[in-house]
């Protein structure tokens, strides 16, 4: 993990206008080893734990580098999850050390995020240190906890001898969100994951070294762990840190630095194209984008409208666009047109070819010696990079992933194959929602919504969205002496999920109700819901099984009557 070239970074903010800056191969690896010995001087070795929420930047490269090198396992949190999520993440993986900055800047905003930390260390007696890095000039106080990381690494080695660690030791935690309320701690390891990433970004990119890659995400996930970090520093390319969005300060941001760095590989989100292809082509044609060689699109299935004017607009009808389906649990990629045969043929929106050593399957409720064209998303044997376990849940990680088709892992996605044995991925099957490109469990918002005193019970459902793909649609119960102020429990709903996850998870749509669709044993029919909220009721299907039928047409009322208001 040191064979790096260089990293970019940049954004621009009225008053803190900052200019591209290469961060060599000597200078990441001299201040990789000075924070890695900053960690060691506050007793972080061997298998700790330490959390980074910081933004995209040199450092927290620098930070999840230098918990490798001394075999620390490193936690990023996205910078964007409130200081309740973070401190959650915080105490399941009982970290030692947390590393942050003073600020974050982006599309010409500045998050305080030092006082998130402090919030959520209140609640972390695991935590000795908080390291804290300086992104902006602006001063913030410091507590017996904290320490200017700056001033920490100046007095530390620039030599940093690495531990050596066992190929199946654990290399990093990253949180995602499942079907329960409680997010999952998601375990790789050393090799199989380095491995993974590396194979995946050489050939499903057609990576070479010397490269300029350009991938556009954060690395709180695990797009940027792969593919902005681990992926392309293995081959020798240079990786390019985006720290703003899409439209700041114009919608032309994407393609004028793809113009300035001269960037051959181009991956980014399809909720990013689809806000930008509402946007005048001029956009993007006033800028050279002759050094691209491929885009990709990663998060969620791209749609046609999106990936035809990805390819047709910005690629000039040129460049191969591969549309890549993977999970933080698979580690990289492993549906992708490419790599495949010189001239191979590409369908649009469509993930098509399984990567080397990656065996699908389809499977169906029943057991079946015919394989289905459509059905459950399967691996039926493993690969380098997949997850190991849950951290200090594996029975959770056999429920979740191996248990629901013994001797397949399920993806939780469906998918059906073509008569060409092409893969289109058709979307979640559980109840996890995709909101541009972030996986969020259905029953964590409905955790954090049941915390309102006046709320008994809350359902939430994922539905389609023309630029984030889905958003949240929340059911809501009120206690009888409520009803009168719904606008009012509606805002303090609204508060209550970004205080506790993140703005980005606050659902797009309340609904008021008396009460929800449930079986006899109970269950929340939470398909029928979903059917109100994209106004599909004319095929309903089933509800036969609900305790009361009639339940439903009184929410089918109380959605019509709210459409209406």
């Amino acid at each position: 993990v040191n064979c790096y070239r260089k990293l970019n970074m940049f954004e621009s903010v009225i008053q803190y206008e900052m200019s591209w800056f290469s961060l060599l191969l000597r200078e990441l690896l001299e201040t990789t080893c000075r924070l890695a010995n900053t960690l060691k001087a506050h007793d972080v070795g061997k298998g700790d734990r330490v959390a980074i929420y910081m933004p995209v930047s040199p450092m927290a490269v620098a930070a999840m580098l230098a918990c490798a090198r001394i075999g620390a396992v490193h936690t990023v949190v996205f910078a964007g999850f409130s200081s309740e999520a973070l401190a959650g993440r915080i105490q399941d993986a009982q970290c030692k050390v947390v590393i942050t900055c003073n600020q974050a800047v982006r599309g010409g905003r500045l998050i305080n995020l030092k006082a998130t930390v402090d919030a959520a260390v209140e609640s972390c007696p695991s935590v000795q240190r908080v390291l804290v890095a300086r992104r902006t000039d602006h001063p913030i106080p410091m507590g017996k906890l904290d320490m200017s990381l700056e001033e920490a690494m100046a007095g530390a080695s620039p030599e940093c001898v690495p531990e050596p660690m066992d190929s199946e030791d654990m290399l990093f935690l990253l949180y995602t969100s499942g079907s329960t309320g409680k997010p999952k701690g998601i375990v790789h390891t050393q090799a199989g994951y380095l491995l993974y990433a590396s194979v995946t970004h050489q050939h499903v990119f057609d990576c070479s070294p010397g490269d300029v890659f350009g991938c556009v995400a954060d690395v709180g996930w695990i797009t940027g762990h792969s593919y902005v970090v681990y992926g392309p520093l293995s081959n020798g390319a240079t990786s390019v840190l985006f720290e703003s969005t899409p439209i700041y300060p114009n919608p032309g941001r994407y393609w004028e630095t793809v113009q300035r760095l001269r960037i051959n590989q181009f991956y980014g989100a399809p909720t990013a194209i689809r806000l930008l292809l509402k946007y005048e082509e001029s956009w993007v044609k006033k800028y050279d984008r002759s050094s691209l060689k491929t885009l990709a699109s990663v998060g969620e299935p791209i749609n046609h409208e999106a990936w035809e004017w990805f390819y047709n607009v910005v690629g000039d009808a040129r460049c191969p666009l591969v549309d890549t389906w993977w999970q933080t649990e698979t580690g990289g990629v492993c549906i992708a047109p490419r790599p495949a045969e010189e001239g191979a043929e590409i369908r649009p929106a469509m993930a098509m070819r399984p990567f080397f050593g990656i065996q699908l399957a389809l499977m169906g409720e029943k057991v079946t010696s015919v394989p289905l064209r459509a059905g459950a998303l399967c691996i039926s044997k493993p690969w380098p990079g997949m997850a190991r376990t849950i951290f200090g849940d594996h029975q959770r990680f056999v429920e979740a992933y191996l248990k629901p088709y013994p001797g397949h892992y399920f993806t939780g996605d469906g998918a059906y194959r073509t008569e060409d044995g092409y893969y289109q991925i058709t979307g979640r099957m559980d109840d996890v929602i995709n909101i541009s490109g972030h996986r969020l469990g259905t029953a964590e918002i409905e955790d954090a919504l049941d915390e309102h005193p006046d709320v008994p019970e809350t359902a939430v459902v994922g539905i389609s969205h023309d630029i984030k793909g889905e958003v949240p649609f929340a059911f809501v119960v009120l206690k009888e002496h409520a009803v009168g102020q719904q606008e009012a429990v509606v805002e303090d709903l609204r508060r209550l999920v970004a205080t506790k996850i993140a703005k980005y998870a606050v659902p797009d749509h309340f609904l008021v109700v008396k009460r929800l669709p449930k079986t006899r044993s109970g269950k929340i029919m939470r398909r029928i819901l979903r059917k109100v909220a994209m106004e599909q009721t004319d095929s309903l299907g089933d509800v036969s099984t609900l305790d009361d039928p009639s339940v439903v047409m009184e929410i089918i009322r109380a959605y019509k009557q709210s459409v209406r208001g």
